[in-house]
């Protein structure tokens, strides 16, 4: 391995680690914020004034720069990867300081997330070569990636304002689709305005183009909503949970947004799209056995006393219960 690589995987490293952290300070210091303010989960905004949150914030900043620096060292195939690992990191940090139970087939989930994740990523085609942010520009200009994004902006529409209301507290598909849906948008902007500002310092002024300041405000609008809606998240289910999701749908989204804008398949053979596709069905699989047994403890949650003592726990926590039954229509 070179010493760029070396770089490269310390970076993608450390990323992991403190986006994992970031997970676990966030939803602490969620916790305290709604212990004296309205909850974000139901639209309260009482945890900016709330300095653990920051600490967490700031954790998860961390973490995006070493991310973002580490593909300036070492090629995708490696970095990329590497992000699975924050979902441990978060699974386990619960585990101990959240208190948080995961369920065998939950952790069986998880490892299914994981590695339909990663057979994507080690067979994802390497990136092609850009040489001006314009030409970025004319690829997200182009009309398939136009449709994407298209259709990304009216599902995120409707699942804010049809049914976040409805079923954001008993389905965390729905803020996590927000999340991932625009998160998929804004990593093409910032992988544009990554190009942008290295060619800036490799001596090509990348600046003086509006696409670069349009690619940066795309950047702040998408970060701002995933933020927002990655906190309900957080403050309403369990994070071990939350963060495989998050990020399997993120990541699939990515790729997908990848494919279409760079045309990545162009450039493989049916075998390599065969596995991506594969990948894709294992993290459907890992994703359902999350979603389906999210709640369960050590054991299988057959009797009333089981649910009558995860309630007594959730009241005492102040969080409201998040059982199976939770997750059926009230209608």
């Amino acid at each position: 391995m070179s010493a760029d690589n070396i770089k490269g995987l310390v970076l993608a490293l450390s990323s992991s680690l403190f986006i994992g952290a970031s997970f676990i300070i966030k939803k602490k210091g969620l916790k305290k914020a709604a212990s004296s303010g309205v909850r974000a989960g139901i639209g309260g905004y009482s945890y900016l004034y709330e300095p653990l949150w920051w600490v967490g914030m700031m954790t998860m900043i961390v973490g995006e720069v070493a991310n973002f620096a580490a593909y300036a060292f070492a090629p995708a195939i490696l970095v990329t990867p590497l992000g699975a690992l924050s979902i441990i990191i978060s699974a386990v940090l619960a585990h101990v300081m959240l208190r948080e139970k995961l369920h065998i087939f939950g952790i069986l989930g998880c490892v299914l997330c994981v590695v339909g994740s990663t057979t994507i990523v080690l067979h994802a085609p390497p990136e092609r070569e850009i040489e001006s942010v314009t030409e970025v520009w004319d690829l997200a200009t182009e009309p398939a990636f136009m449709c994407y994004a298209a259709v990304v902006i009216v599902i995120a529409v409707i699942l804010v304002y049809r049914f976040v209301p409805l079923y954001g507290q008993t389905h965390v598909m729905v803020y996590i689709g927000v999340c991932s849906l625009v998160g998929s948008i804004s990593v093409m902007s910032v992988k544009a305005l990554g190009i942008a500002l290295k060619l800036t310092f490799s001596g090509t002024n990348q600046l003086i183009y509006p696409q670069t300041w349009a690619f940066t405000l795309v950047v702040i609008s998408c970060v701002i909503t995933q933020m927002n809606y990655l906190n309900k998240a957080l403050d309403t289910f369990n994070t071990a949970v939350v963060s495989p999701i998050y990020y399997t749908m993120f990541t699939s989204l990515t790729i997908l947004a990848s494919v279409i804008m760079f045309k990545d398949w162009d450039r493989q053979n049916p075998t390599q799209i065969v596995t991506e596709m594969c990948g894709f069905v294992t993290i459907l699989s890992g994703t359902f056995l999350l979603h389906k047994t999210k709640d369960m403890a050590d054991g299988l949650p057959t009797s009333s006393s089981v649910r009558f003592s995860k309630q007594t726990d959730n009241d005492s926590e102040g969080i409201p219960l998040r059982s199976s039954e939770s997750f059926r229509s009230p209608h």
